[in-house]
């Protein structure tokens, strides 16, 4: 009987409809712990004897790699593959899949949703009710309002799409050569100077440095709103709470932090900040499209299901 280890948290719990397929397809699921990440030593047990994973967001080290004498296939949940080594990967001749797009609408609804409080103190206004507290804070709205989206995979595009149905005027921030009309082409470099919002749906760069570096986050536009549901390190934290604390950027908006560090405890607990726990693929329909996809992509490179093509090993995309 093959052998699978699910890691991704989402799916831990065991009874996904998704794994019925699998268990009738003759294998036996490795679950990790439950609800929570999985520690490395903890991986590299649960790895051995697996041929095949569905992975979430946990870090796969070198070492854990090491360790999956068996595995042949790493079938992600999601887009980002940033969280794998991949070169590491394709040296042990594992195959790295990924179910891109999957989470696109539920990411591109959060994205609005943090928009949304950002612009009209909806939480504030929530909380001092709650305290006995009327208390008004003017808005904006988001008709009209300058957005750029970085990055214009599936993910970007919902939420481009999303913005303008709101009236906003939406350009786009992607190094590929690929269509984006009708949404207009710019750089970064000018777009933190003049738009009124930014957001960000794209990979890490591969030297690990931050796409918002300190010294470009000094040039922000005064009043920005800066938006992050893709990953902690496209962001200079240094940067960024010194353009909060001078009032340049107005609000941070965060769905990234997935441990509690000390420089995440200052950005979490301060005024200007809206922070989530890592929630936009956490829907009912984005869990469910990603597992279904991820399961049926670790089936057919087993060729355990009939397909006309196979899935093809992935890098990083913008998506």
């Amino acid at each position: 009987m093959k052998r699978v280890l699910v890691t991704p948290r989402s799916l831990t719990h065991g009874d996904h409809p998704a794994f019925e397929r699998m268990r009738q397809a003759g294998w036996e699921i490795v679950l990790g712990p439950k609800g929570r990440l999985p520690e490395e030593e903890e991986l590299c047990d649960l790895v051995q004897g697996c041929v095949g994973w569905i992975a979430g967001v946990e870090p796969v080290t070198p070492k854990v790699l090491a360790a999956a004498k068996a595995l042949r296939v790493i079938s992600r949940n999601g887009s980002g593959v940033d969280n794998i080594p991949l070169a590491d990967a394709a040296q042990r001749g594992i195959t790295v899949l990924r179910a891109t797009g999957a989470n696109a609408q539920g990411v591109a609804e959060l994205t609005l949703g943090l928009a949304l409080l950002a612009a009209r103190s909806i939480h504030l206004a929530d909380r001092g009710l709650k305290e006995g507290i009327w208390r008004r804070s003017m808005g904006a709205e988001l008709s009209g309002r300058r957005v750029a989206v970085v990055g214009y995979g599936r993910i970007g595009q919902a939420v481009a799409r999303l913005f303008a149905a709101f009236g906003s005027v939406v350009s786009v921030i992607e190094p590929l050569d690929v269509a984006t009309e009708p949404f207009a082409r710019v750089d970064l470099e000018s777009a933190i100077r003049e738009v009124e919002l930014i957001t960000l749906h794209c990979p890490p760069a591969p030297d690990g440095k931050p796409l918002l570096s300190k010294t470009l986050l000094s040039r922000a536009r005064p009043g920005l709103t800066l938006i992050n549901t893709a990953r902690r390190t496209l962001i200079d934290e240094e940067g960024l709470l010194q353009q909060l604390e001078s009032g340049r950027i107005a609000a941070y908006c965060s769905d990234v932090f997935d441990q509690a560090d000390a420089t995440a405890a200052k950005l979490i607990a301060h005024p200007q900040v809206i922070a989530t726990p890592h929630l936009g693929a956490f829907t009912r329909e984005s869990v469910d499209r990603a597992a279904l996809e991820a399961v049926q992509n670790l089936l057919t490179f087993f060729e355990d299901v009939p397909t006309s093509s196979r899935p093809s090993e992935d890098g990083p995309s913008s998506s």
